[in-house]
């Protein structure tokens, strides 16, 4: 059956792709919603994964980016593994440099919500809906969908959601979608890397290849800026995710810190302290750093300014060992072949179910459900049998490759002919 399926999805894109008998068809035209926002690796990461995957299962179709936020480290990134995709920023109707956004949908033979936290631009599907253009959702977690976005979804030529939970969630809705399935984040499809910055970044701090272990802490919730000024202006909900950030940020990184502790003194190598998003860069010292004995001191390093998702690939890749309470580290290590230990707090969304999707059960760990001994054992275990780790991250990522074959027949196949 999956062979099946695998043809279906490399016939559907040749026959995209290639000139009809009356003379040269127009390529495939893809519009991909995405680029949620740059302060976050993982959230860079979605965009460059899944135009790599448009690239390997519909050659020769021409893709547009409609993104929401870009700075220029990104673009140019972007720019220097997709040359050939045109990007158009935010505006709902037009993007900065006021290029008319309908005609572009208009004349889209598909338009695709990226991965994401949610449907985080619905009204880029209502556009769709209402030109007549094809649209459908890739690699998203779902946690509460309201009856407008019911319908719109219901009107979409395929909904993957990124976990299985959330997948569950979307089936009881009863949508009329006819293609709901299991799509892992775009993330896990990433290949860009900045082997130069990374490898000088290492050379520098004595960072041995396969030697050392990257940790990345979090916060229960991210304080983003509307959190932190609606809290100074006294509103509930601001204050009390402040407060739940204060009551909980000591111990939830002493348990990372028991980690750091044992890889260390056990003759593992050094650790380095790293962010996924901007807001961790102040907090590596606080919350990884200063609790730890001044042995352990010696041997870690940390982080003192963010990196871009190509510098940060290429460090994971280096690395023994991820330990993170983010999920999209782990994601782009394991993409790299590089072991991953999720360790998973109850105010963030339901994507740690991912692990647990694709066979690494036994690589995430419920915070507030373990001690960090139990962690650092797994951890410790990781570094004393590299080679069956390896294996672990093989078989984990067969499964994402065969995922992303069929969903990716699915886009394929709703692609708009004409």
């Amino acid at each position: 059956m999956n062979s099946r399926r695998s043809f279906l999805a490399t016939a559907a894109a040749v026959i995209a792709a290639r000139p009809s008998a009356w003379g040269q068809a127009r390529p495939r035209r893809i519009v991909l919603r995405s680029s949620w926002q740059t302060i976050n690796i993982g959230d860079i990461a979605h965009t460059p994964g899944v135009l790599r995957l448009l690239e390997q299962h519909l050659p020769g179709a021409e893709v547009t980016l409609w993104a929401s936020t870009l700075d220029e480290p990104v673009r140019e990134l972007l720019r220097r593994r997709f040359p050939r995709v045109r990007v158009l920023e935010l505006a709902e109707h037009a993007d900065p440099a006021g290029t008319p956004l309908e005609p572009v949908v208009r004349e889209a033979d598909l338009l695709i919500h990226g991965s994401g936290p949610s449907i985080v631009a619905p009204a880029a599907l209502r556009l769709a809906r209402t030109l007549g253009t094809p649209y459908g959702v890739y690699g998203v977690t779902l946690d509460t969908v309201d009856a407008p976005l019911q319908d719109l979804l219901s009107g979409a030529a395929f909904v993957f959601t990124r976990e299985t939970s959330s997948l569950e969630y979307v089936r009881s809705l009863a949508l009329r979608a006819p293609s709901q399935a299991f799509a892992p984040d775009g993330t896990f499809a990433l290949d860009i890397r900045d082997d130069e910055t990374a490898e000088a970044f290492c050379r520098r701090h004595g960072l041995e290849a396969g030697r050392f272990l990257c940790v990345v802490p979090r916060l229960r919730y991210t304080p983003y800026p509307w959190v932190t000024e609606g809290a100074a202006r006294g509103e509930a909900e601001p204050r009390r995710r402040l407060q739940v950030n204060d009551q909980f940020a000591a111990a939830d990184h002493a348990k990372l810190r028991e980690v750091i502790v044992a890889w260390v003194r056990g003759g593992h190598g050094k650790v380095l302290a790293c962010p996924e998003m901007t807001y961790q860069v102040p907090l590596l010292r606080p919350l990884l750093f200063d609790g730890l004995p001044g042995d352990v001191k010696k041997a870690v390093v940390v982080r003192d300014r963010y990196w871009r998702t190509d510098e940060a690939a290429s460090t994971y890749a280096r690395a023994a060992l991820v330990v993170s309470c983010e999920m999209h580290s782990p994601i782009i290590a394991l993409a790299n072949g590089t072991p991953a230990i999720h360790v998973r707090q109850p105010t963030d969304t339901r994507k740690g179910q991912m692990w647990r999707d694709i066979g690494l059960g036994e690589w995430l760990f419920e915070i507030d459900q373990v001690q960090g001994e139990a962690i650092a054992t797994r951890a410790l275990a990781i570094a004393a049998d590299r080679t069956a780790a390896r294996a672990v991250v093989e078989r984990a990522m067969g499964v994402v490759h065969e995922r992303q074959r069929d969903t990716m027949g699915v886009v394929a196949a709703a692609v708009r002919k004409g």
